[in-house]
């Protein structure tokens, strides 16, 4: 939910409705709610438009969009998860 907290934080100060992006996004307020609350992942070409639109640092935005999938990849595996994500990481690092 970090990316969905920052998208809300962002609308919060920038004065923003739901409906303002998801129009943006084309998509209906309903499903723009669910991004925000987590509930719905938001597609990656969304993340580009919300970051643009924000005037925030697109590498940022999709960092905390990435983070929400790993979060979600490991939610209720707690004991593996850390050692899985180190795995992960150093596959990565082998790329």
């Amino acid at each position: 939910m970090l990316f969905g907290k920052k998208i809300r934080e962002l609308r919060d100060e920038n004065g923003v409705l739901q409906r303002q992006l998801a129009a943006l996004l084309e998509i209906d307020t309903p499903m723009f709610s669910k991004i925000e609350r987590g509930d719905r992942r938001a597609k990656r070409e969304q993340v580009i438009k919300l970051a643009e639109y924000f005037h925030q640092d697109e590498n940022e935005m999709l960092t905390l969009w990435l983070a929400d999938k790993v979060l979600d990849a490991v939610d209720g595996e707690q004991e593996l998860s850390s050692q899985a994500i180190e795995v992960a990481q150093e596959q990565i690092k082998a790329l």
